[in-house]
């Protein structure tokens, strides 16, 4: 029952390994060399495939000169370093030579990649990447000597056409040439890719406001505006505009509807010269497999120019189609999100039909017979030592293989030798060993360490009864084999079983038995009173659970069990230390230690205690022997009896005390007739100033004065600066900081000097203005304010407010700009509620009140809002780019500025308003990508030039 059936029947090698075979990463013959998908990078990955198969491109690509072809024509290229290619036409130049003569089944893109700067994680718009790629292309050749190679992309890939207005009133035609590599058609409405082209050349009616100005007529007149194709270029890519922006949304959508296209396309009827070869052939299609715009994958169907095949590339993998022939069913299949989308429409012999397809690619029908293009000598070094690398590989991963087989075979021998003598017979000498280890000694995946039976030992040093389930007996042959071969220990052996613990299992099991009896007995026994001193001092709480403590103690691991000093009476440490409150639960547990004093004597108070008789007592003790005793005779603490004492004369202290001061300062207790700096009392021009942290604790003591410790000082210093100069400003004591100090009327601030210690005098004096203008009176405060320190605090508030890590913030979601249950009255919360003034005695509660459609997240200053919109979508399910943020009538919108520049603090409450969703976001084979406000190639080198 430990897996050893794997062994003992006939093996197959292939189980001895985990390892597959490296044949597997080989390149079959006559097939294609797929790219690694490196996140989210497929749509580089098709058109990569697609230009591969253009042979003119390739050719011209190769005859680009390198640094490493002036190094093979020089020295050679070293041997001792791995090739890096230097520019975007180097890195293009190595990939298709890889692409061409590769040993491999796929190859690793990410050097051309990085070189471009893309983001690997990042799905991107694949006929943007396709467009920016042609023209930084374009713009990298133009500087080369040889005009094959300089005019490329123009000859392959660029054709003419002309916007021409003609005048409705005078007939001026006038013309705007411009070149274009693709022709971008509108889907919308059409269900045939001619009848696309046909709207794309469209004769367009200038009027009304929309009027031309004619040159001739010297006026806006009435015109028509039609573009006319003038030439087409050998390779005529079709952008199908699947992917567009819905203004309902504010985002793209992707147009999932069915074009039709043949393999064959005659664009002669388009052209405005008649006379010219303009039959072309289907050479690719694009695929788009979802139907999202941020999600999905990217696959390519590409025709072999040289044997007129079809292949289908996905990534790493691709697949030859079969007899000749463009097959796009299954790719339309896996796209159906549901079944009330239209169907398929039937196709003729050569034509198809595709809604996941958004770039066909025709070639100018010829023929001649497509060139056969051999890769440099330079670039074939290169190739050769990487298919070197390959091999090296691909031997090493064999004979990994092979001696994981042949360790394999061996473990084979051992165990079908050793598990016949495994089990002990009757009689003779056995050893205990670890189950765990026995199973591991039998996984050839984890190679057995020592023995290490520790785990399996009492506080005895010996086996412990309970351990037995987790070990197996073994005969002492093969006990022998294994610590002569693996080492470890400590043996048990036939006498390493513990008596002392089996006793003990033995007498708690007894007592288990006994509970239920003795349970009902002291239950008796406790209905009898105590006469004499024959009785000893039990605790009322732990007489209640008394029953329930004896289980639990029972069914816990004994001490020596878990290798603890725990006591029997339960006394077992807590093993989180930091967790006050468990430690306490645990302390609770221990039988009759509720009436031990904290000097570990018998408690004072009688009523937490009763004398039960000596038959009760001997019973209890079978289930708590380490249980505190005190025979009813004896005294309680003599420490605790002092204590109290004078304990009862310090509480008639503080009340008589407490009593005192509430009489004199009756107002300041209750909070009445208090004077206020904005509206200053006309009957003095002197206020006295306290913190109000002082006011606080001593509206506490007099409440409470037995619970709470008496104030004997004013504690005026937390005010003041370490110059002894004031902190807040008139202004500020009448705003943001008047929750900090207390005003006082010079009667009671008399009262005060009286009843505590005054540390500093702090006042304000009202100078009256000439003709007692009240507007024109003057404040002046005893000790005068120092404002470097006050300049220093609000420094200090400042950078607490932008410094902050894992700080609550509130997210509020709005329906129909109203906050829900009420939250609209919620008052707004400024800077001054976050920060708390740190110096000793001032203490303010900045405790913020979740309403109903709120949750608290968790936030750091130096996050970015794009990180912060991820979480609100976790928490709400909202996209990012559904959700409208503001803070205070301030509308978040900058995805990369962080929270503490965007003046969210701690406590903060942000409105979220929600978009309408737009239609799936769910990721077909590529894992779905979170769509922030686009920025599309920004920032990689497809920008740079």
């Amino acid at each position: 029952g430990i897996g050893e059936h794997v062994w003992l029947g006939e093996i197959d090698e292939n189980s001895f390994h985990n390892i597959d075979d490296p044949n597997c990463e080989r390149r079959k013959k006559n097939a294609f060399v797929g790219l690694t998908n490196l996140g989210a990078t497929c749509y580089v990955n098709t058109f990569l495939q697609m230009w591969f198969l253009n042979l003119e491109l390739r050719q011209a690509l190769y005859l680009c000169p390198s640094t490493c072809s002036k190094l093979a024509s020089g020295e050679g290229i070293p041997s001792d370093k791995d090739y890096e290619p230097q520019t975007i036409c180097e890195h293009l130049q190595y990939l298709f030579a890889l692409l061409q003569n590769s040993k491999r089944r796929y190859i690793d893109p990410s050097g051309f990649v990085k070189a471009l700067g893309l983001d690997t994680g990042q799905q991107q718009d694949a006929q943007e990447f396709s467009k920016l790629f042609m023209s930084l292309l374009e713009d990298t050749l133009s500087k080369q000597k040889n005009p094959d190679v300089r005019n490329i992309v123009q000859k392959q890939f660029c054709g003419e056409y002309a916007y021409v207005t003609v005048c409705n009133q005078c007939g001026r035609e006038s013309k705007l040439m411009s070149k274009f590599y693709e022709l971008e058609l509108n889907i919308q409405g059409h269900k045939q890719l001619t009848d696309c082209i046909t709207e794309f050349l469209k004769e367009e009616k200038l009027e009304g406001d929309n009027r031309y100005f004619c040159e001739t007529c010297q006026s806006k007149q009435n015109a028509t505006r039609k573009i006319r194709l003038l030439s087409l270029p050998c390779t005529l890519n079709l952008q199908l505009m699947r992917f567009v922006f819905d203004r309902q949304t504010g985002h793209k959508k992707k147009l999932n509807t069915y074009i039709g296209f043949s393999e064959l396309l005659d664009m002669e009827p388009f052209m405005e010269q008649k006379n010219g070869v303009y039959v072309y052939e289907l050479s690719a299609v694009l695929i788009h497999r979802g139907v999202s715009a941020y999600s999905g994958h990217y696959i390519a169907h590409v025709k072999d120019p040289q044997t007129g095949e079809w292949y289908k590339f996905n990534d790493e993998d691709i697949e030859k189609m079969e007899g000749k022939k463009l097959q796009l069913g299954i790719e339309e299949d896996l796209a159906e999100p549901s079944k009330s989308q239209t169907r398929k429409p039937k196709c003729g012999k050569g034509t198809h039909c595709s809604r996941n397809a958004y770039m066909l690619v025709y070639r100018l029908q010829s023929r001649e017979k497509s060139p056969t293009i051999e890769v440099p000598a330079f670039l074939q070094e290169l190739v050769e030592r990487d298919n070197c690398k390959f091999e090296e590989w691909c031997n090493e991963m064999a004979e990994m293989r092979k001696q994981s087989v042949a360790r394999g075979k061996i473990k084979h021998e051992e165990v079908k030798e050793l598990y016949k003598r495994l089990p002990a017979e009757a009689g003779s000498p056995y050893d205990f060993i670890s189950l765990d280890w026995l199973q591991k000694w039998l996984d050839e995946s984890t190679p057995p360490k020592p023995i290490d039976n520790s785990a399996c030992l009492c506080s005895h040093g010996k086996l412990h009864p309970d351990k037995i389930p987790i070990m197996k007996r073994i005969s002492e042959y093969v006990a022998d084999f294994f610590y002569r071969r693996y080492g470890g220990g400590p043996r048990l052996n036939v006498k390493a079983l513990c008596k002392d613990c089996v006793v003990e299992r033995c007498r708690i099991l007894r007592l288990k038995n006994q509970l239920n009896e003795d349970y009902k007995t002291v239950t008796n026994l406790l209905k009898v009173t105590v006469k004499g001193t024959d009785g000893f001092w039990v605790g009322k709480a732990s007489l209640r659970s008394w029953r329930q403590l004896a289980l639990e103690q029972l069914n816990e691991p004994d001490e020596d069990t878990e290798h603890s000093n725990g006591k029997m009476n339960g006394n077992t440490q807590n093993k989180d230390e930091s967790n006050e409150e468990k430690r306490e639960e645990e302390e609770e547990l221990n039988f009759n230690e509720d009436i031990v004093c904290p000097h570990g004597d018998l408690c004072i108070s009688e009523n937490e205690r009763r004398v039960v008789s000596r038959e009760a007592w001997a019973k209890l003790k079978q289930y708590f022997p380490k249980a505190p005793e005190f025979p009813n005779n004896k005294e309680c603490c003599s420490q605790c009896k002092i204590l109290e004492r004078e304990g009862e004369e310090n509480e008639a202290l503080h009340k008589m005390m407490a009593s005192e001061q509430k009489t004199s300062l009756q107002n300041l207790f209750h909070d009445k007739c208090r004077p206020c700096l904005g509206s200053w009392p006309q009957e003095t021009d002197e206020l006295y100033i306290v913190s109000q942290f002082f006011v606080e604790e001593w509206r506490k003591f007099v409440r409470r004065p037995t619970r709470c410790s008496p104030v004997s000082s004013v504690g005026n210093s937390a005010l003041l600066c370490p110059h002894g100069g004031l902190m807040f400003t008139f202004a500020s004591m009448t705003q943001e900081d008047s929750k900090l100090i207390a005003l006082i009327w010079p009667s009671e601030w008399e009262r005060i000097q009286k009843l505590f210690v005054v540390d500093h005098v702090i006042k304000i004096t009202r100078t009256q203005a000439a003709g007692g203008d009240p507007e024109g009176a003057r404040y002046v405060s005893e000790p005068q304010l120092c404002p470097e320190c006050r300049e220093g605090l609000l420094c200090q508030q400042q950078r607490d407010l932008r410094e902050y890590t894992q700080a609550t913030i509130y997210i509020h979601k709005v329906v129909d700009n109203k906050k829900t249950n009420g939250g609209a009255k919620r008052q707004k919360v400024s800077h001054q509620s976050y920060v708390t003034y740190q110096k000793q005695g001032i203490r303010r509660s900045t405790r913020h009140r979740k309403v109903r459609g709120e949750k608290a997240l968790l936030v750091s200053a130096n996050q970015t809002l794009k990180d912060l919109k991820i979480q609100i979508m976790h928490a709400f399910s909202v996209a990012p780019f559904d959700q409208n943020l503001s803070i205070d009538g301030k509308v978040l919108s900058d995805d990369t500025a962080t929270l503490g520049s965007l003046g969210v603090i701690p406590e903060s409450v942000i409105l979220l308003k929600a978009d309408e969703p737009i239609a799936d976001y769910a990721a077909m084979d590529d894992v779905m990508q979170v769509c922030m406000p686009e920025e599309g190639f920004k920032g990689t080198g497809l920008l740079g030039h």
